[in-house]
């Protein structure tokens, strides 16, 4: 018997998302009015873990809140039976509503019930809120981490299923190369996700992302300190061995035969510094003569 052909991300999500019909919203967080399978109580719904969604904003929460006192939740939210909790189902897409909702004290939301893979939970999550363009740039970055470690796809065909292009994937997820502390200040949008960029190779990013937030600078300016912070570091010099009679011998013998004061310093890894000292510009002058000419001053 032919085995059915494997869902792949691509084609299978594009059918998926018709099949949840996911509508952009507008400002105030409303969309067209789609058809409810039927009404859930607030307290029997649970957030899906995966969410790629990790801060929400109060301030349009709160503008959201408002709106659904006034009108009620105009499109539904997208769920599937808890697979954790009996009687219990989870948030596939608009965990915003559900939030707003809680806020505006409503005891219940209209809800579209699917049966879903985890797969097709994640993939609903992360095109819900790259639709709504509303995700920061580390969150986007995350949704589309976990597509690729969770789930098998390559930065090629997350690029093509999603419709962004594979530079875009590449640059987002290069942010999760950064430390804690400037994923903070991206999170808080006092960091662009062009000014992160910028940072992610130089040798202190959380030191140059504070001169850069406390300067207000630009991307171009960022991405000009962030080059002279990467310049080549001057090389450290090993410590000087001790003169040994050897060496002390060597000095005296240079000293006599060019006439001026000459130290020798050994260091550890085989290189060393010949120090030639002058007392005058006349000694200099006779310096300069005696290494000039034939036999570099030596008789």
């Amino acid at each position: 018997m032919r085995q059915p052909e494997k869902r792949g991300l691509g084609r299978g999500l594009s059918a998926l998302m018709a099949d949840v019909k996911i509508e952009p919203e507008t400002e105030r967080g409303e969309a067209p009015r789609g058809k409810a399978d039927l009404m859930i109580a607030l307290d029997l719904l649970e957030p899906n873990p995966d969410q790629p969604r990790r801060m929400f904003a109060e301030e349009a929460l709160k503008e959201l809140s408002d709106s659904i006192r006034e009108k009620g939740v105009i499109q539904p939210l997208i769920v599937r039976p808890s697979k954790r909790s009996a009687g219990r189902y989870e948030i596939v897409a608009g965990e915003r509503r559900w939030r707003a909702s809680q806020l505006a004290q409503q005891h219940e939301v209209p809800v579209i019930v699917r049966e879903l893979d985890d797969i097709e939970v994640l993939e609903i999550a992360i095109i819900e809120n790259i639709q709504r363009a509303d995700l920061n740039p580390l969150e986007e970055a995350m949704g589309y981490r976990q597509l690729m470690d969770r789930f098998g796809h390559t930065q090629d065909k997350v690029a093509e299923a999603l419709g962004k292009s594979r530079s875009h994937i590449a640059n987002l997820l290069r942010l999760l190369q950064l430390p804690e502390e400037v994923q903070g200040y991206l999170r808080e949008g006092r960091l662009s996700a062009g000014h992160a960029r910028a940072l992610i190779t130089t040798e202190d990013p959380a030191k140059l992302a504070r001169q850069v937030i406390k300067g207000q600078l630009s991307v171009r300016a960022t991405e000009k300190l962030a080059k002279a912070g990467s310049a080549p570091q001057p090389r450290r010099v090993p410590p000087p061995l001790a003169k040994d009679a050897d060496t002390r011998a060597l000095e005296q013998d240079l000293a006599t035969n060019l006439g001026v004061g000459v130290s020798i310093e050994h260091r550890t890894d085989g290189s060393g510094d010949l120090v030639l000292s002058y007392a005058s510009l006349e000694e200099l002058d006779r310096l300069c003569a005696a290494l000039s000419s034939p036999g570099g001053g030596f008789d």
